[in-house]
């Protein structure tokens, strides 16, 4: 039970990440991108392909993250040429691209194998004291971060993306660079997902194209429409909540006896049950964004 709420933890804590850095683009920004989860596998394959290299996993993280950042620049020059919802398609395809080339590379990635035996920075203290130590490096992070994002979107950049949002031809008339704010925005949120992608390669010892499936992104995605898109707080708890749905199933499975395959559709249709709920009933999400009004 000890290992289970440790293990529960650590990946809502790398989900959480991940969300908070899609937040940025999507709730604040209001970007659609659909191939957020390519950040992620940046940061894993960096990790992994350093490790096999024969660098330190810090190594390889630095070198994900910032292939992340340059991934999400291009990104950004790609969305000045197209509308918003083209430019959601582009990205979802451009992180399919990426897979595909995972999956197929094997002198580089592993192909369809991955890259397995990747260390964790606490390997030698042993179980159960690597896994609670690593858990700790992960809630500290996702803290730090938190707090970070919430500076920024009540800050002066975060004003100035949710004018670029809300009204992009006042936001350019005021000599806001959309172009450098799309940049920054997607940059920032590339940055801590490719972070979040290298914890989660170190903590499942493994690098693999499965990080990157579309289904990933969707998943940040539902994160965010029940929590509350726009708001840290809101994002944290539609994580949580879903976090809890995913490890509350086996439980309901191992009580009730039904089959695995069954657990899996109840798992999603839990989830989606949820997503429904709030819709119908939360259109702005759980905890909904606070915007100051102009009296």
């Amino acid at each position: 039970m000890f290992d289970f709420l440790i293990a529960t933890l650590t990946v809502a804590g790398i989900y959480g990440l991940m969300a908070l850095g899609l937040n940025l683009q999507a709730g604040v920004a209001g970007l659609l991108n659909f191939g957020h989860i390519a950040f992620a596998g940046m940061g894993a394959y960096g990790t992994a392909i350093a490790y096999a290299a024969g660098w330190p996993p810090l190594t390889g993280a630095a070198g994900g993250v910032l292939a992340a950042m340059a991934l999400g620049w291009c990104m950004a020059r790609l969305g000045s040429q197209l509308a918003a919802d083209y430019w959601g398609i582009a990205t979802l395809a451009i992180a399919e691209i990426l897979r595909t080339i995972a999956t197929n590379e094997d002198w580089l990635t592993g192909g369809a194998n991955g890259i397995p035996g990747i260390p964790s920075l606490f390997d030698s203290w042993g179980r159960p004291w690597s896994a609670l130590g690593f858990l700790i490096l992960v809630l500290v992070v996702l803290a730090a971060f938190a707090l970070l994002a919430r500076r920024l979107a009540n800050g002066r950049f975060g004003r100035a993306l949710r004018l670029m949002r809300e009204e992009p031809q006042l936001a350019v008339c005021m000599g806001y660079n959309l172009r450098r704010l799309k940049s920054n925005a997607i940059m920032t949120g590339a940055a801590v997902t490719a972070l979040a992608g290298s914890l989660y390669a170190q903590y499942m010892s493994f690098a693999g194209p499965d990080y990157m499936l579309s289904a990933e992104t969707f998943l940040l995605w539902t994160m965010l429409m029940i929590g509350g898109l726009g708001n840290t707080a809101g994002v944290l708890a539609g994580v949580v909540l879903v976090q809890a749905a995913y490890a509350l199933v086996p439980f309901a499975k191992d009580y009730l006896h039904f089959s695995t395959d069954l657990a899996g559709a109840l798992r999603l249709g839990l989830i989606g049950a949820i997503l429904l709920g709030c819709l119908l009933w939360r259109t702005q999400g759980l905890i909904p964004e606070k915007l100051r009004k102009i009296p």
